[in-house]
């Protein structure tokens, strides 16, 4: 009897053993099935865009209208610099634009004013040619009358000269004759009468041979003018037909008042956008971080003063194991612990997957060529986006430890 309850017990130890492993391997079976179609990791944090505010130009700061951890709307007013200097610079600049603006408008004025003038030049110094040269053919036509006049005067002084000769020579012979008394008196008186009137008519047509030999000289002086009348007037036409140089000079000075005047314009505009700096605005709507600004402080323009940090955008960067990667995609579900909230679970999905390991970015990546490789299993980065209305409260901070689970099927 004892031997048989012996038995018995021996065999119902067994069918409890069994029956537990049973019940082990199911439920081990069970946790490799629930665990089969996803990968989750500790090493993940939360991670955020960050704004650097820096002072764009230099100065003293005059007031800080934020603290830290506040938060600020886009485009509200953060730090304002002392702008009194940078106001007289606009000053200094409008008024700069406005000289050269006037140059430049006196400048264009006299482009149009040198144009009609050389043109009229140039139709004066045209006209004035003609005149001279028909003063020309006017005074050579004076000098051929003058010397004809002189040819004919000298014509006129050879011939009385003849009949003074003549007369002088028949005074002489009647005078003998007189003597002898075979001519009257009156007939001697007569030739003595002629030949006086033949002096004084070759007294006057010597005269005449003076008058006209001034008349000569005073066409030719004529002539003389008005070959230097044209040769004034081609100099002047020479002059007027600069006038495309002249007008290129005009223009190009011109257009050189106009680009002064546009430099003039960058520069007004330059110092009206470094007034604009002095206020220094939040770019993003979001919160205040790491604030080092002080009233009274002395600025640089690049010296950073703030971050602001827009909490409506968070996501999770997750270093997976590069032997997790083989079913993860973009797009699949994913859960996220996060230990700062107690545990609680958000979600989301995957957005996207690094092109390289961290290694690779870091500042001495690892060099495996030197035959001394060990084989270390790498980490990628994963880029994880909550679903949309997850974090009302934004109580996800850049830099918290989060555990992500990316369901794979």
């Amino acid at each position: 009897m004892a031997d048989q309850t012996g038995g018995w017990t021996g065999q119902a130890r067994i069918r409890a053993l069994i029956g537990i492993v049973v019940i082990i391997a199911a439920a081990i079976g069970g946790w490799l099935y629930a665990t089969a179609g996803r990968e989750t990791t500790d090493d993940a944090q939360v991670d955020a865009h960050v704004a650097q505010i820096s002072a764009r130009v230099g100065g003293t700061v005059l007031r800080v209208l934020v603290k830290d951890n506040q938060a600020v709307e886009a485009d509200s007013t953060l730090v304002e610099i002392d702008s009194r200097d940078y106001q007289i610079a606009v000053d200094r600049a409008r008024a700069d634009l406005l000289d050269a603006e006037a140059a430049a408008k006196a400048a264009r004025s006299n482009v149009p004013i040198t144009a009609t003038t050389a043109t009229g030049s140039v139709a004066s110094a045209e006209g004035s040619i003609v005149a001279a040269r028909a003063g020309i053919e006017e005074a050579e036509k004076g000098i051929e009358a003058a010397r004809a006049r002189l040819a004919a005067a000298a014509s006129r002084v050879r011939e009385v000269e003849a009949n003074a000769t003549k007369a002088t020579r028949d005074v002489e012979r009647l005078k003998g004759l007189l003597a002898k008394d075979e001519v009257s008196q009156q007939q001697y008186e007569t030739a003595v009468a002629a030949a006086e009137s033949s002096r004084a008519a070759v007294d006057a047509a010597k005269s005449q041979v003076l008058e006209a030999e001034t008349g000569v000289r005073a066409a030719e002086s004529r002539l003389a003018q008005a070959h230097g009348g044209v040769s004034v007037a081609q100099a002047a036409l020479r002059s007027a037909q600069t006038a495309p140089e002249q007008i290129s000079a005009i223009e190009a000075r011109a257009a050189a008042a106009e680009a002064h005047a546009q430099q003039a314009k960058a520069v007004l505009a330059q110092a009206e956008l470094n007034l604009q700096h002095t206020a220094l605005k939040a770019p993003v709507k979001g919160f205040v971080s790491r604030k080092t600004v002080e009233v009274g402080q002395n600025v640089q323009a690049g010296q950073p003063l703030m971050s602001i940090i827009p909490l409506d955008e968070v996501w999770v960067t997750a270093n997976f194991k590069e032997t997790q990667l083989q079913r993860m995609r973009p797009g699949q579900r994913a859960t996220l612990k996060v230990d700062a909230i107690g545990g609680r679970e958000f979600n989301g999905h995957i957005d996207s997957i690094a092109a390289a390991t961290g290694a690779r970015f870091s500042l001495l990546p690892p060099e495996n060529a030197t035959g001394n490789f060990v084989k270390v299993v790498q980490r990628v980065p994963v880029k994880i986006v909550l679903d949309p209305g997850q974090d009302p409260e934004h109580l996800l901070r850049p830099g918290l430890s989060v555990e992500p689970t990316v369901y794979t099927r």
